[in-house]
């Protein structure tokens, strides 16, 4: 065997070795076996994805309202305490309020406008030009009135021509009327307010007269009488008049549709709150 042939046979052994430890290994995805030791590897640290939550749902916990707490109809009686409850020194001077204003205000009226008259009618038109106005009211007993005597006379005329015709009719049959309609003139089918007395019209009431108990002595078929009690402390006159009422509207014209029967006459002042002159 020549040198030539040596050769030959030596490079086919070392193919022979790359093809085992080498191209092989690579071709089924093991580790090149060199023969050396391996080295330990440190393990590998795998690390978890962090898991995130969308729309989460917030559950809020609701107090249950506090029940209110109720009167037992009952007067309380509110006493004292020490002063240190409430974190106030006794040698501390208590704190002050808000100085009051000692000025009051102007409450003062002016007349404005006045109405007078006996029978019903309708007035002309009247502007009132302010936020805020009054209207007082009065009436007086009819002619022939006597408080003193159980019934008075009346004797009615129409127009101006003379007395058709008179009676002697007893009070509580003859009952006065009076009632006052104030209209919106901008809106002639808006009644702002119907007026009428409250209670009622009673002149004997006002005067101050209560019945009487006819004598037991009378042997006579005499209806009983009224006798007339001035007014005293004990015994007051109980007259409402004026009336007043209270309209909290303005800036436009009225006017007044009055009804008036069976009363002597009747005034009519529209008040104006005096700090309004020279505003509107």
């Amino acid at each position: 065997m020549d040198k030539k042939d040596i050769t030959y046979i030596i490079a086919a052994f070392c193919i022979i070795l790359v093809i085992a430890f080498i191209v092989k290994p690579i071709a089924t995805g093991q580790p090149v076996n060199t023969g050396l030791p391996k080295a330990i590897s440190e393990p590998s640290i795998t690390s978890t994805p962090q898991v995130v939550y969308s729309n989460l749902t917030t559950i809020q916990t609701t107090t249950p309202p506090t029940p209110t707490p109720t009167w037992n109809q009952k007067v309380q009686t509110i006493g004292f305490v020490n002063p240190a409850t409430y974190q106030i020194s006794t040698n501390q001077s208590l704190p002050q309020g808000t100085p009051i204003n000692a000025s009051l205000p102007d409450n003062r009226r002016t007349v404005y406008a006045t109405i007078s008259g006996t029978y019903s009618g309708t007035t002309q038109v009247v502007t009132i030009p302010f936020p805020y106005w009054e209207l007082s009211y009065s009436i007086t007993p009819p002619q022939g009135y006597d408080s003193a005597l159980p019934s008075y006379s009346i004797t009615p005329t129409y127009g101006q021509g003379a007395s058709i015709s008179g009676f002697q009719g007893s009070y509580s049959t003859v009952q006065p009327q009076f009632s006052i309609q104030v209209m919106d003139a901008t809106d002639p089918n808006r009644i702002v307010r119907t007026i009428t007395p409250p209670g009622g019209i009673d002149f004997n009431l006002w005067e101050g007269i209560t019945p009487t108990t006819p004598s037991t002595l009378s042997v006579t078929l005499t209806p009983a009488k009224y006798g007339t009690i001035m007014p005293t402390a004990t015994t007051p006159s109980m007259d409402p008049r004026p009336w007043l009422e209270k309209f909290y509207e303005g800036g436009r014209g009225y006017y007044f549709v009055i009804n008036s029967q069976n009363i002597g006459s009747y005034t009519i002042t529209i008040l104006v709150p005096t700090r309004y002159i020279g505003q509107y």
